[in-house]
């Protein structure tokens, strides 16, 4: 295209290669630094909240490795390798992220959208000699990028930044809904909170009036129902996984052929709850939606309503930090890795039982909620799909930026 030039990335500005400080040393961690790992990539353009931080001792501790904000972060080591992110912080990152410092003469968003489609190349450059495949900085430095002028880079970056800022207000909007559907829960089922979560209070022995003592198995059954995919090969499926989950909450859409083992179907009227790892709270709320039959992994405890429970009453108990302070309780293996909940351990939790009108008034305030927050997903989902088709249209040239931008404007 006229006017494109090929650099490499190196050419883009600085390239810096994280460093995590020694974990033995308490006071390089908890300050107000972020600190960036591959973990805290799932999902989003621009990371503005870590999972851990360093203090001004602990960026010390990694000097060379600080990056401003409006960097590009790339994961660059194992299964992981090829995430990329831009971050909203002066920040530092862990040794497996290789940043780019963009000088001024081109645009983060633009570097970002460029490599946010080539993760099979950048993996296929990594070295494989060690324990995990490995993209060392040079290497990385040596990757060709093609770039337009910064004013259509610009451009570009505006065109497919539209749509994702409007799947982070779609995002931060479900926060704030299921935050007030939680708070709603608090007030309503007191007495189940302090049952079932850490500082019970002990002196509060009697329930109130219509409510009485019983398991989750009172509330809820387990199905069961599934098949495998891969006997259906020409099927198209909806398929809930842990990374689907991760990567956003929207199932992918695959053919059966492409689903491996046996998974379980997904009735519409459920709530899953993840049994691997659930220091990792993975509570999921399907919207079964279009033709497709949905399967989900069997990593899931799919638990449908009894009789006067609703599936709005089920998640927000099991979305509860209360409920989740004992479920996490319950895993079974040796395997930091690998730790599991058995189904009987979900049904056998001890939890108090209100009354069925209770449960109903609170549903009829929370449906709406969190109906709201499933089209706002699907709503992301379908955003996704559109930007995803233009990203390499307009990054190769082939679609310029006026006719994206009408696109974008009839699907807005």
């Amino acid at each position: 295209m006229s006017g494109w030039q090929e650099i490499c990335l190196g050419d883009l500005g600085r390239v810096v290669t994280g460093k995590t400080p020694s974990t033995s040393v308490p006071d390089y961690f908890g300050g107000e630094v972020p600190f960036v790992t591959p973990s805290d990539m799932y999902g989003h353009k621009v990371i503005s909240r870590t999972a851990r931080s360093l203090t001004k001792a602990g960026v010390a501790a990694v000097k060379g490795s600080f990056i401003p904000k409006g960097s590009v972060m790339v994961s660059c080591i194992g299964s992981d390798m090829g995430k990329v992110t831009i971050a909203a912080y002066d920040c530092v990152s862990n040794q497996q992220i290789n940043s780019i410092v963009v000088s001024e003469s081109f645009s983060p968003d633009f570097i970002y959208y460029n490599l946010s489609t080539r993760k099979a190349e950048l993996q296929s450059m990594a070295c494989s000699g060690s324990a995990q495949p490995i993209l060392n900085k040079g290497h990385f430095s040596q990757l060709p990028i093609s770039l337009p002028p910064l004013s259509e880079q610009r451009a570009i970056a505006s065109v497919l930044g539209s749509l994702d800022d409007k799947i982070d207000l779609n995002r931060r909007m479900n926060e704030t809904l299921e935050a007030l559907a939680q708070s709603l829960f608090k007030s309503s089922f007191v007495p189940a909170c302090r049952s079932l979560g850490v500082g019970r209070d002990t002196t509060q022995s009697a329930l109130p009036k219509g409510w009485r003592e019983g398991k989750v198995s009172d509330l809820a059954t387990l199905s069961r129902d599934g098949l495998n995919p891969g006997e259906f090969s020409d099927e198209v499926f909806d398929h809930y996984s842990l990374p689907a989950f991760d990567e956003g909450r929207t199932p992918k859409t695959e053919k059966g052929d492409t689903i491996m083992s046996n998974k379980f179907l997904v009735p519409p009227d459920c709530v899953m709850v993840s049994k691997l790892n659930p220091r990792i709270p993975r509570i999921w709320l399907p919207d079964l939606r279009g033709p497709n039959r949905a399967v989900c992994s069997t990593e899931f405890l799919v638990a449908t309503p009894k009789p006067g429970v609703s599936r709005e009453f089920l998640y927000c108990l099991f979305i509860n930090e209360s409920f989740a302070s004992v479920f996490t309780t319950m895993v079974t293996g040796t395997s930091g890795s690998h730790q599991r909940v058995r189904p009987e351990s979900l049904l056998s939790m001890d939890t108090p039982l209100p009354p069925a009108p209770l449960i109903q008034k609170f549903t009829e305030t929370v449906a709406p909620m969190l109906k709201r927050i499933s089209q706002n997903i699907y709503e992301s989902r379908t955003l996704a799909a559109l930007r995803d088709a233009l990203l390499p249209k307009l990054l190769s040239g082939e679609l310029r930026v006026p006719a994206a931008a009408k696109l974008v404007e009839a699907a807005a």
